[in-house]
Parts: structure tokens; C-alpha cells; sequence
């Protein structure tokens, strides 16, 4: 069936316009109390005409030639919601890499429902009539449009379909948005009601009943109540304590409190003060659920009692709406409401307990942990060791360096070969497991305290970040320029320290020689002269006893011994001299290799997590946003 608009919205039952049957839903909910037609325009108009040929003055009902330019900006230019939308829709952009689609949903919801109410009528407030069955919503529903508009009687549900009552034109968008059907769109009857100036502006809604065996009906009033502005709960003295009402709307709409007005009905029943009774236990309840009570001045629902059939507090009731509606916030309230449901939603993905971050202290016992696993300290001491050896090589006794030439031949009972056999007191953990347990321990830590999305979204960068480091790490070992560090590791003490420990001896390049003191070549010198005196003395001897020269054993003996005292002794004065310079190499062999390790995990660990730290920063900034301006404390 085609849509109806405001113009001819009570005049979509024209094959029962004439006289016949009317037994289309609604066709009995317009007719005047003489059995005419007096819910639409062309009847408002036919009743003025006939008014005038009688000579009297009809009152005249507000038309659409007589609306006013619709104003579609219903948010004030600087007021909370506009920010707090804009930070939601960057909050739910910045969070869609790291939270799945269904934890955003409402949100995303919250966003596209906010979208489509500024686009409508800002002249217009949508309050929903709801509640159970045989609570009396249609009756009050009628008694505030003036006129019978919805179905009333013993048959239920009476209600199957949503049914609005718009008191000024220009809501056809806004009901169109509710999908309620044209036929279904009623004027109020003219008469007080009617030309309420307070309730111009007001579309009224009655639903079917929430708790209505017909499945589609509950459908269509969980579907209505998350599109209107303000909502009017309807309980009667059976049914208000009933669990399903509370568990499944009060309480989770407890946000909503200030859009939300809880009326006991049918009041009547009940004799002496039993209707006071009921109505404090009713206010029990709704503290319980958590529904903010709007006493005293203070924001929150409306909570009273009146009986629809009766009239009673119906008229207390329709100035409290009166004054809702001329207030305009009704929609600004609504959504801002739904931002607070949204973000308390969101709450356990965006705050984190605590500070979490990557401190300085967690960033220096990264570097300790890599510069262990690269080996850093050893190869620094075996550079110092390395600058010891060539020392002795060059200002040491021959006799001293062919015996460390034997020994280093690798014979199976040379004492270096079994220092080499002995393994050194290591962890049990290899060098690459070391680089992994590392990288573990700091996403851990930045990870503390995250919401999980987050934490998980850390240890991800962490660990895709650690993939290739301990090769990354050899690479960077060599451009250091470690001395000894070779291809395979090998050849030096450095390299099979290197190829032992870090990394597993993936190390290229070659070793680097340490560099040689000015006084070498003079130590080298003095050492070559303790030797040839040796020489010297030791054939003046020889000659002596073989008859060649002059018999004569101090003066060759004192030369030998000077030889023989003098070459130890310069050999000790250079190992003395070259213990500082020998430990400052070592010194900065071992910090070029623990910058590269830094530098390496820093590129590929650290600034990865730093990243995510600071998109969590930024989505924290934007939730902070969200909930600073909370009209609703949640």
C-alpha cells in the first residue's frame, strides 16, 4: 500500500469514507461522536465548511500551508553533542584494525541513528506510549490525543501495529523513519486537546504491547523504542514489579532516564491510599534498576499516577509533556543518552587500569637482555683479550711465543684445547631463545594493564617485529666492527665466542684487527735486543767451551743474563702498559655491539609497540571526549 502523507493521512480508508463497512484496522478510531470522519484534513475542512453554512465560528486546526519553515539544525552551535559525535565517529575509525566489527556495532548503530534524526525535524518530539498487556497505554494514548484514535477493549493484544497521532504538520519524515504506516497516522480530534499550544510540536506513538504473544509485536516495539525521542512506560497495579518489563527495558534504558516518563495506571482500582503504596513501591523498583528519579529538581524520570479511564492526572500528565515538548531537548537527550550507553559498552576495550606504557626502565632492561644475547660483554672481553695476545705477540720473548704456538696447534692434551672443550657457566637458554624471551618480557610490559584488544594488538607488533632480530643482530655485530667476529666465528677467541654464543656463528665479514700503540715498535726493538744478547752471550759461551775464544765466563754469562732478565722484563712492562688501553677496546667493542643490539630492537621491537601505546593513546583521548560531556553520570 502506498504511503499516506500528513495531507491525507486519516483519508486512506476512502472505500469506507462514503458509508461502508470500515472494517479496515483503524477505520473505526476517526469517527466523531455523530459517526462522521474527523481525523484528517479533508474532514477538519468539511466540518469547517459545514460550520459556516450554519453560521458558526468552527475552531480551525493548524494546516500545512499554515506550518512554519521547518528548522532542521535541532543541536545548538556549540553545544556538548556535536563533539562528542565527532569523537565517537573518530574513536570507532581509529578502533576498527584492533576491535572486531561486533564490539563497534552499537556504536556504529548510535552514529547512523544520530545521522538520520538531524537530518529530520527539529520541531518535533517522538514520544513512544508503551507497556504490557491490558495496562491501559491505548486508553491514555486516546485521552492525551483527545479523541479515540487507538483500539480499546477486552480483545487482546488490541494494538498490533504502531499508531501516531501528530499534532502539526512536517513529521511525515520522522514517521516515515518509525515505518509507520499511512493509515495508521492520525490528527487529534479538534477540540483543548488539539490546539494545546504546549503540544504543538508533539507526535505521539502508541505500540503494541512489549509483552504480546505475537513475536513480530515485540519485534516492532524494541525496533520503535530505539528511534523515538522520549518514551511514556504505561503500568497498572498488576503488572508494574512484572520481570520482564524491568530486566528487559527499565534497567538497560536506566541511561535514559531523562527521556523517560513511568505512569501507574488505572489508579482507580485501587482503594484509599493503596495507589500511594504502590506508587513509592513503584519508585523502589526503579532506584533498584537504577533509573535516576527526577524529584526535587533534579534530572530524571517522571514518575506519577493517573487513571486514563477516569481522567484523573491525565490532564497533570499532559502539561508535564506539554513542557517536555516546548523545551526541544527531547532528541539532544535521546542521543546523548545512547552515547552513554555505547561508551559504557565500550568501557572494558578502552580503560585500562592503571598507566600502562613502555618506561624508560623497561626500555634499558630490553637493551640488557639483547646486548646478553648478542653477547656483547664476552665479545668485549674477548676483544680486551684479543688486544693482550698481540701484544704479547709482538713484545713478548720468542721463547713464550713458541710455546703458545705448540699449545695452539691443537694437540688433544694442549691446555688451550681443553679450555676450549670446557663449556663456560651459560644459561641453559640459547642466545636465540634469550632474543625471544626478551621480546616477550618488554611486550609484557607494555601490555600491562591494557584492555585486551589493545594488549593483544602490542604483543602482536612486539613478536611480528622479533621475527629476523637474531639475524638482524649478527648483521649489526659486524658493522660494529667487533674484533675477531668472523664468517664462521672462528680463527679467534672473539669469533668462537661469537659463534658459540650469539646468535649461533651467522656472523659475516671480517675480523677486525685491533689497532697497534706508537710504542710498539719500540717495545718490539727492545724485546729483539734482549734476544740477541741472549744469542750473543750464549755463542760466546759456546765458543769458550769448544776452544774457539778465550777462556773468560763473566762477561758472556752477565750478557746472556741480561738477555734472559731483560726480555721478561720487557715483556711485563708492556702487559702493564697495556692493560687500560687493552680494557677501554674491550670497553667500547662491547658498547658498538650493545648500540647496534639497541638499535636493532629499538627499530623492530620498541618503536612498533610505541606506536600502539600511542593509537591507544589517541582512541583513549576520543573516549575521554565521548564521556566528558555524560548528561547521565555513566
Amino acid at each position: 500500500m502506498t504511503a499516506v502523507t500528513d495531507q491525507d493521512n486519516g483519508n486512506s480508508n476512502g472505500d469506507s469514507n462514503g458509508g461502508g463497512s470500515g472494517k479496515a484496522a483503524g477505520d473505526t478510531s476517526g469517527r466523531g461522536r455523530d459517526g462522521r470522519w474527523d481525523d484528517g484534513l479533508i474532514a477538519r475542512r468539511a466540518a469547517a465548511a459545514e460550520a459556516d453554512e450554519a453560521g458558526e465560528a468552527a475552531p480551525r486546526a493548524p494546516a500545512e500551508d499554515d506550518a512554519e519553515p521547518q528548522v532542521e539544525a535541532y543541536v545548538p552551535s556549540g553545544g556538548p553533542l556535536p563533539p562528542r559525535l565527532d569523537a565517537l565517529r573518530e574513536l570507532v575509525g581509529l578502533s576498527r584494525a584492533r576491535l572486531d566489527r561486533d564490539t563497534l556495532a552499537e556504536a556504529g548503530r548510535v552514529l547512523d541513528e544520530a545521522a538520520a534524526r538531524q537530518r529530520l525535524s527539529s520541531r518535533h518530539t517522538v514520544i513512544a506510549v508503551a507497556g504490557a498487556t491490558g495496562s491501559g497505554k491505548s486508553t491514555l494514548f486516546n485521552a492525551l490525543a483527545g479523541a479515540p484514535i487507538s483500539d480499546t477493549g477486552l480483545r487482546r493484544p488490541t494494538t498490533s501495529q504502531p499508531i501516531a497521532c501528530s499534532w502539526t504538520d512536517g513529521a511525515a519524515g520522522l514517521l516515515d523513519r518509525l515505518a509507520v504506516p499511512g493509515r495508521l497516522r492520525r490528527r487529534p480530534h479538534p477540540g483543548p486537546a488539539a490546539f494545546d499550544e504546549a503540544l504543538q510540536g508533539l507526535v505521539l506513538v502508541d505500540l503494541p504491547d512489549h509483552d504480546s504473544a505475537a513475536t513480530e509485536h515485540r519485534d516492532q516495539v524494541d525496533r520503535v523504542l530505539a528511534l523515538v525521542d522520549a518514551v511514556i512506560w504505561v503500568v497498572d497495579p498488576e503488572k508494574y514489579a512484572d520481570a520482564a518489563l524491568h530486566e528487559r527495558y527499565l534497567r538497560p534504558l536506566a541511561g535514559h532516564a531523562e527521556v523517560t516518563f513511568v505512569v501507574l495506571n488505572q489508579t482507580d482500582r485501587l482503594p484509599g491510599e493503596a495507589a500511594d503504596l504502590v506508587l513509592d513501591d513503584l519508585r523502589r523498583l526503579l532506584d533498584e534498576d537504577g533509573i535516576a528519579l527526577g524529584e526535587h529538581g533534579e534530572p530524571g524520570a517522571t514518575v506519577m499516577s493517573l487513571s486514563a479511564l477516569t481522567g484523573d492526572g491525565v490532564p497533570e500528565l499532559r502539561e508535564m509533556v506539554g513542557r517536555f515538548v516546548q523545551d526541544r531537548t527531547a532528541a539532544t537527550r535521546r542521543l546523548s543518552a545512547d552515547i552513554d550507553a555505547a561508551a559504557a559498552r565500550l568501557r572494558p576495550v578502552y580503560v585500562a587500569e592503571g598507566r600502562p606504557g613502555l618506561g624508560e626502565r623497561a626500555r634499558e632492561e630490553f637493551t640488557d637482555r639483547l646486548a646478553e644475547a648478542v653477547g656483547a660483554a664476552a665479545a668485549g672481553q674477548a676483544a680486551e683479550r684479543e688486544w693482550r695476545r698481540n701484544a704479547g705477540r709482538a713484545c713478548g720473548t720468542p721463547w713464550l711465543r713458541l710455546w703458545r704456538w705448540y699449545e695452539n696447534r691443537g694437540l688433544p692434551g694442549s691446555l688451550d684445547r681443553m679450555g676450549q672443550a670446557l663449556t663456560p657457566p651459560e644459561e641453559e637458554l640459547t642466545a636465540r631463545q634469550r632474543v625471544e624471551q626478551a621480546v616477550r618480557i618488554v611486550a609484557d610490559d607494555a601490555a600491562d594493564g591494557l584492555p585486551g584488544p589493545w594488549a593483544q594488538a602490542v604483543r602482536e607488533a612486539a613478536f611480528n617485529g622479533a621475527k629476523g632480530l637474531p639475524e638482524a643482530l649478527d648483521e649489526l655485530a659486524v658493522k660494529a666492527g667487533v674484533p675477531g667476529v668472523s664468517k664462521r666465528g672462528g680463527g679467534t677467541e672473539a669469533g668462537q665466542a661469537a659463534a658459540a654464543s650469539p646468535l649461533g656463528g651467522t656472523l659475516g665479514g671480517r675480523p677486525a684487527k685491533p689497532p697497534r700503540p706508537k710504542w710498539w715498535p719500540a717495545a718490539v726493538l727492545a724485546q729483539v735486543s734482549m734476544t740477541l744478547l741472549q744469542i750473543f752471550g750464549g755463542l760466546w759461551l759456546v765458543g769458550q767451551i769448544i776452544g774457539v775464544l778465550e777462556p773468560g765466563l763473566v762477561t758472556p754469562a752477565l750478557i746472556m743474563l741480561a738477555g734472559v732478565v731483560g726480555g721478561p722484563l720487557v715483556e711485563w712492562s708492556c702487559a702493564a702498559a697495556i692493560r687500560g688501553p687493552a680494557r677501554r677496546y674491550g670497553q667500547d667493542a662491547e658498547r658498538r655491539l650493545r648500540e647496534a643490539a639497541a638499535g636493532c630492537g629499538r627499530a623492530r621491537v620498541l618503536d612498533p609497540v610505541a606506536a600502539e601505546l600511542v593509537r591507544y593513546r589517541e582512541v583513549r583521548e576520543r573516549y575521554v571526549t565521548v564521556t566528558e560531556f555524560s548528561t547521565t553520570g555513566r
